[in-house]
């Protein structure tokens, strides 16, 4: 994009998401600076006092680039998903919650009612004698106030209107969101629609520095419950990394901390289901011990054995991608 004499307009808006994109805007430090004087931010109600009166008004594709995190959660975000498409010339999945539905998307677990039931009603540190639960309006003195509704299901930016690049992480790393504004401030250049700029084609795997060796596990623990080599693979030694089913780019920063990579970058280049890879990729790694002379049945209690010790299942192969996953299909066959 040139500069002329008006600065290009740049928006963003937040969803169904925490904050941490915006945080990840903030963490450019002085490079804000430069960030300000190549474009007018016309419309981030995290940033900047507008209105969506003012959205509205904006001629079509009158904004640059729109940068979107969050997923669409409710009636709001899918309004917001399409006012921005209409307004943006590029629009931006920005964030894991965005490009793959993150954490939560797991809420796709469950429905709208069964959340409510269980947030308002039955948890056990909520008091609530009058079991008053969410409405979508309300009557009050100075008027009717109205609350969002919630969609059946959470969904991802792309599953709603056409996006044309998506940036991975939960949140964006920093320097890859420095690169992004490089490229679209006319810098650097920018790859073909539909790419997944700021990471690579490969896996962190690949830019972890850690030993690997024959990679097997006869158990898995959670982190609080082993002290870890730095040195040598997390999943050698026991605890589940999803590096093997993760995109790269991010430079490899949870493991380097010996920490095991969580999958926020999404799946890799050419894998249509991240959670479905993991599984994949575990098979080849669980260790059952000796298994000759064993009956059928004895060697998959030795396999359910090992896998039991994983907590979690769906908030570990799919904590991220749920809701862009073949399962996610799977769970809307199903209600």
């Amino acid at each position: 994009m040139r500069r002329g004499s008006a600065r290009p307009k740049l928006a963003m808006y937040w969803a169904a998401s925490c904050g941490g994109c915006e945080m990840a805007i903030l963490s450019l430090d002085e490079r804000l600076f430069a960030l300000n004087d190549s474009f007018e931010v016309a419309f981030c109600p995290c940033l900047v006092d507008a209105k969506i009166a003012d959205l509205e008004a904006l001629p079509d594709g009158d904004i640059a680039v729109a940068l979107f995190n969050g997923g669409i959660r409710t009636n709001d975000d899918r309004a917001m998903a399409s006012l921005l498409r209409q307004k943006s010339r590029t629009l931006i999945a920005f964030g894991s919650c965005a490009h793959e539905g993150c954490i939560p998307g797991l809420a796709n677990l469950r429905s709208p009612q069964e959340h409510i039931r269980s947030s308002f009603l039955e948890n056990s540190t909520t008091a609530n004698a009058r079991r008053i639960t969410p409405k979508s309006s309300t009557q009050v003195k100075e008027g009717t106030l109205h609350l969002p509704l919630w969609n059946d299901r959470l969904t991802t930016l792309a599953q709603n209107v056409p996006v044309e690049y998506f940036l991975p992480g939960c949140p964006p790393e920093p320097h890859r969101v420095a690169e992004l504004f490089r490229m679209i401030s006319g810098e650097d250049e920018m790859p073909p629609a539909g790419s997944v700029i700021g990471a690579g084609s490969s896996t962190v795997c690949a830019e972890c520095p850690r030993e690997r060796g024959r990679k097997n596990a006869s158990r898995f623990y959670r982190i609080h419950e082993k002290t870890t080599d730095p040195s040598l693979c997390l999943i050698e030694q026991g605890i589940l990394c999803m590096g093997i089913a993760t995109r790269d780019g991010c430079g490899c920063r949870c493991p380097a901390a010996n920490i095991p990579c969580s999958g926020c970058y999404g799946r890799p280049e050419g894998v249509s289901d991240q959670g479905a890879a993991m599984i994949s990729a575990l098979a080849s790694v669980i260790d059952i011990g000796h298994a000759e002379g064993l009956s059928s049945r004895e060697i998959y209690d030795r396999i359910d054995a090992v896998i039991n010790t994983l907590p979690d299942y769906v908030g570990t192969f799919w904590k991220y991608s749920l809701a862009d996953s073949l399962l996610a299909g799977l769970l809307v066959r199903q209600r």
